[in-house]
């Protein structure tokens, strides 16, 4: 927590763990509760600028950005915010990726792409980056959405028929299954063949 673990630093470190905590919280609070903005989905891709350097979009259908989303929003409630070093690092223990895999350089630059798109902050001239709590919700959504929500549809449009229900099934498999009988219903009459259909 950079206060020292002295006896006298004893109100100081209460301090930040209560402030740790209650940013823990506050980011709770906004993730549960997650949201897009109107025509966020359509900016995102593009590239933007920082200062006087232009830099790429965030594609959140790439496996990189995703790991970047991931990595940034799982920093969220460090207190003191987080380096690239540091940024970089939590990519690598969430994917198993090595230095050589990315590295701090990309990491930059990745946070670079999310400056960009106003989802994480960097105050001042300091090398640490912050995220608001407003932001945080903004990417849970965009993972979410991606990875909860469009990717299993996708996946079960490609395979109209399923096999045997599993033992234990949910009400979000429910859900699941619901949506993905309508997407495909609604794919027939737009006219789209699905993989799976095209095979049978």
């Amino acid at each position: 927590m950079r206060c020292g673990r002295f006896l006298d630093r004893f109100p100081e470190i209460i301090g930040r763990l209560a402030g740790m905590v209650d940013r823990f919280a506050t980011t709770l609070d906004c993730v549960d509760v997650t949201f897009i903005g109107d025509g966020l989905l359509d900016q995102l891709p593009l590239p933007s600028q920082i200062s006087a350097t232009r830099v790429g979009g965030v594609d959140v259908n790439k496996p990189r950005i995703r790991a970047a989303l991931s990595a940034a929003l799982a920093l969220s409630t460090t207190p003191d915010g987080f380096t690239a070093t540091e940024f970089t690092t939590k990519v690598h223990t969430m994917t198993g990726q090595t230095d050589s895999d990315y590295t701090t350089r990309q990491g930059a630059y990745d946070l670079r792409k999310l400056r960009g798109k106003d989802l994480i902050t960097k105050p001042g001239r300091t090398r640490r980056y912050q995220i608001p709590t407003h932001t945080a919700s903004t990417i849970a959504a965009l993972l979410t959405l991606r990875e909860q929500v469009i990717a299993p549809i996708l996946a079960g449009v490609r395979s109209p028929r399923r096999g045997r229900k599993p033992t234990t099934w949910t009400r979000v498999d429910r859900h699941y299954e619901t949506l993905r009988i309508n997407m495909h219903t609604l794919f027939h009459h737009l006219g789209i063949t699905t993989t799976g259909a095209a095979a049978a």
